[in-house]
C-alpha cells in the first residue's frame, strides 16, 4: 500500500474522533469559543510538529505563490471550521459530519475545473454514493 493511503486512513480515523470529541467539548460553551480553544491547541501542536520535522533549509523554498495559496487555504479552512462548529453546537454529529464529508464532491469538481484532474466513472460513482448517503442520513420524515 502506498504511504499516502496509509496517511489518508489515519487522517480519516482521527477525523472521526474529532467531531465526537468536539461535540463533547462544546457542552456549556458557544461553538465560537470552542473553535477558538481548539484552534489554539492545533496551532501549538502543528508548530511543534513542524519544528521537529521541517528542515530549516526547506524554509528557503517558500515562494510568494506558496504563501498566497496556503493563506487562501487557511482562510477557507477557517470559514469551514467556523460554520462546522456552529452546526456541531446545534445538530447531530452523524448528519453534520456527513454533510461536511460531502466536500469530497466539491473538491472533485474544483480539482477538475482548476487542476484539470480527470473525473473517471469510478469517481462519478463515488460522488453519487456520497451524495446518496448524505440524502439517506439527512432525510427526516415528517412526524
Amino acid at each position: 500500500m502506498d504511504k499516502w493511503v496509509t496517511y489518508a486512513v489515519i487522517s480519516m480515523i482521527f477525523a472521526g474522533f474529532t467531531s465526537v470529541i468536539a461535540k463533547m467539548g462544546l457542552a456549556g460553551i458557544s461553538g465560537e469559543l470552542g473553535l477558538a480553544v481548539r484552534t489554539m491547541f492545533v496551532a501549538v501542536f502543528v508548530i511543534g510538529f513542524a519544528a521537529l520535522f521541517v528542515a530549516p533549509a526547506e524554509l528557503k523554498s517558500l515562494a510568494p505563490h506558496n504563501l498566497f495559496w496556503l493563506g487562501v487555504s487557511g482562510v477557507t479552512t477557517s470559514l469551514s471550521w467556523i460554520f462546522y462548529y456552529k452546526a456541531l453546537k446545534q445538530g447531530e454529529v452523524s448528519t453534520i459530519a456527513l454533510i461536511d464529508k460531502a466536500s469530497f464532491i466539491v473538491a472533485v469538481l474544483l480539482a477538475w475545473l482548476i487542476l484539470k484532474e480527470q473525473i473517471t466513472p469510478r469517481v462519478i460513482l463515488g460522488c453519487v454514493l456520497v451524495g446518496s448517503g448524505l440524502l439517506v442520513v439527512a432525510y427526516r420524515p415528517a412526524t
